[in-house]
């Protein structure tokens, strides 16, 4: 499994990708992983800021994209789209990358 360090060392290797390509910028970890409480089924929960208008399609490109540099199912959720309910506790717990 992978550690914080490694998941931060890959997402920033493919920067310029992910904002050139997809229109995102990766900026936090969070859920099992950001808490080290990850299992071999957990996935990999990041927190993402949309740098420009993006479709649905570009959004599950940079998902599946992520997954394939990381070699684990990633869910990548938008920071504006975060429910106010969840908001608090998801930025709380957030690792910077």
């Amino acid at each position: 499994m992978k550690t914080i360090n490694d998941i931060r060392e890959i997402v920033q290797q493919h920067r310029d990708v992910l904002a050139d390509k997809y229109g995102v910028s990766v900026v936090g970890l969070f859920g099992s992983y950001a808490r080290q409480e990850q299992r071999p089924d957990s996935d990999i929960d990041l927190l993402a800021d949309i740098l420009r208008p993006i479709s649905l399609f570009e959004l599950v490109g940079a998902e599946l994209y992520l997954g394939e540099v990381l070699d684990t199912k990633v869910d990548l959720i938008p920071r504006r789209d975060i429910r106010d309910e969840l908001k608090s506790s998801i930025l709380e717990s957030t690792v910077a990358l």
